[in-house]
């Protein structure tokens, strides 16, 4: 009915959570943050205080006072890209082999090797 065909491949992606990333297009162009969770079959991501989305909320059990939330919403991750942690700029990724014969991502910019987190 509505469900979507997903494929039992799983797509690499160029980032990953605990990535520092920058913002390339959108209202928050510019803007870095960290990632907090990577949706892979919608190739988006959750980064940490951007594409901030407001919820008006009634009064509840939880929440007595109602009132107006923010929280993240997912963006797309062709309009991220990861900042280097060595020279903190922003940097296309690759991988190659690193010297125990395991792929790892590097920085296309300076060719260093980015560790996670």
């Amino acid at each position: 009915m509505g469900m979507k065909a997903t494929t039992s491949k799983t797509t690499k992606l160029h980032i990953r959570k605990g990535d520092t990333v920058k913002v390339l297009t959108g209202a928050d162009r510019g803007k870095t943050g960290k990632v907090q969770e990577v949706l892979r079959d919608e190739q988006k991501a959750i980064v940490e205080g951007v594409n901030m989305k407001h919820k008006h909320q009634k009064p509840n059990a939880q929440n007595p006072e109602g009132g107006i939330t923010q929280s993240e919403a997912p963006i797309h991750i062709s309009n991220l890209m990861v900042v280097d942690p060595a020279s903190g700029e922003a940097s296309r990724i690759g991988r190659k082999v690193n010297d125990q014969g395991k792929l790892q991502r590097y920085s296309k910019k300076n060719g260093q090797f980015i560790t996670n987190g």
